[in-house]
């Protein structure tokens, strides 16, 4: 028999095996001061392009003033206790109506936090008979929901339509034998790809089989659709979306999500999502301070065009200078490059100390080897000057890549570490 920790001293894991090169500069990095496009990172002005503020409001002057205000009226602690039993308020209440109305729901329910909120969704909708058909490129709040069914689950190919369908008619036989039904679960928009799910195609499908279908809609909600109600309302099927799910984690600049749907079936989660019915309710100063968020999405539409004003204006100007930024159809700007995890290290540490642009790495095992992807979050609070010398950064640093430099400067990572 051997000792449960065994495994933690042999095998760190693909991405543990570079901590002692990585934390504090490549992994748990330490952004310092007031959020915006320009930070400080280990003492340096950067460009950062790593932060989940769509929309400009983590320190938007009204934003924080109606925080602070909330906070010094309810403090931290209030309302104490879950909602079934001493947690709810009518200022709960009243966030749920308005958000339902903004996704165009019948009725909404809040949960403390997105991930938590998925899991907890995931596996209040399902039964053991059930069948859960989900994207293989589905988020890990998702596949952690998925991993608690007691049922059959299939992966299709990520916003294959065909391989959906395919997956459907095994889903449907199966049905059919175990008395259940079936879940398609999609996000509105892929995060790290910044892929907009296939939503119309995958709706039409309800023509052909019996299905329900739950939307992750976190980085679409806010910044996609005329009014911003997210990727559903963008490709004209937030009616058929069984239940819509969001965080205010990204557009709302804050912590919390909400689930949306007609109202018998928000009825039963609410009675039914264990990871809301044993937990906390949500602060009172986050509930507040969502409500001010919410009413900004509603009423200042300027927030959302300067956002797109960047968005483009960023992502136009990557493809003009020759680089892959894949089928993004959203805000996240995804930059592939050819590379090696130590070059990716290099070139990484070049960008932060010599050009001051601070945006995420990501690499082997979240992509396949070979690959380097620099992930890129546009904000409103950025400026037309800050994509200029990013872009100007970003050609630098592939030409360094390409003519060897970062593979050369990698060596000695590699030797130190004995590979």
């Amino acid at each position: 028999m051997k000792d449960l920790f065994d495994k933690i001293y042999k095998d760190k894991g693909p991405l543990g095996r570079w901590a002692s090169h990585a934390e504090g500069y490549f992994v748990f990095p330490k952004l310092e001061g007031e959020i915006a496009n320009r930070m400080k990172f280990q003492g340096k002005d950067v460009i950062t392009w790593s932060i989940n503020d769509y929309l400009g409001l983590a320190n938007h002057p009204e934003v924080r003033k109606v925080d602070a205000e909330a906070a010094a009226q309810y403090g931290s602690a209030y309302p104490m206790g879950a909602r079934m039993m001493s947690g709810h308020t009518d200022l709960h209440e009243q966030l749920q109506n308005e958000l339902a109305e903004f996704v165009n729901k019948e009725a909404a329910y809040l949960l403390n936090f997105g991930y938590q909120g998925m899991v907890s969704t995931v596996d209040a909708l399902v039964s053991k008979n059930d069948i859960i058909v989900y994207d293989v490129d589905a988020h890990a709040c998702i596949i952690d929901g998925v991993r608690l069914h007691m049922g059959k689950r299939f992966t299709y190919k990520h916003n294959d339509v065909e391989s959906l369908e395919k997956n459907l008619e095994r889903a449907t036989k199966m049905a059919e034998q175990t008395g259940g039904g079936i879940l398609v679960i999609s996000e509105g928009v892929f995060g790290m790809r910044g892929e907009q799910g296939k939503l119309k195609e995958i709706v039409a499908l309800k023509k052909k089989f019996n299905f329900r279908l739950f939307v992750d809609d976190a980085h679409g909600f806010g910044t996609l659709g005329a009014t911003g109600a997210g990727a559903g309302e963008e490709q004209g099927v937030q009616d058929d979306i069984d239940v819509y799910f969001a965080t205010f984690a990204k557009s709302m600049a804050s912590t919390g999500a909400f689930i949306a749907g007609d109202k018998e079936i928000i009825d039963y989660l609410k009675y039914n999502l264990r990871s809301q019915m044993f937990a906390k309710s949500l602060q009172m100063q986050l509930v507040v301070g969502a409500l001010k968020r919410l009413d900004m999405l509603r009423t200042m539409p300027e927030l959302k065009q300067n956002l797109w004003k960047i968005v483009n204006a960023l992502q136009s100007g990557l493809k003009e200078r020759g680089f892959d930024i894949g089928t993004t159809q959203s805000c996240v700007t995804p930059v592939y490059l050819k590379g090696s995890i130590p070059e990716a290290m290099a070139l990484v540490k070049d960008l932060r100390e010599n050009y001051g642009i601070f945006c995420s790495i990501v690499v082997y095992p979240v992509i396949p080897k070979g690959l380097i992807l620099l992930r890129m979050i546009p904000t409103a609070t950025h400026t037309l000057q800050d994509v200029e010398e990013t872009l100007e950064a970003f050609s630098a640093i592939r030409e360094r890549l390409e003519n060897g430099t970062y593979k050369r400067l990698s060596a000695s990572v590699m030797a130190a570490m004995g590979e």
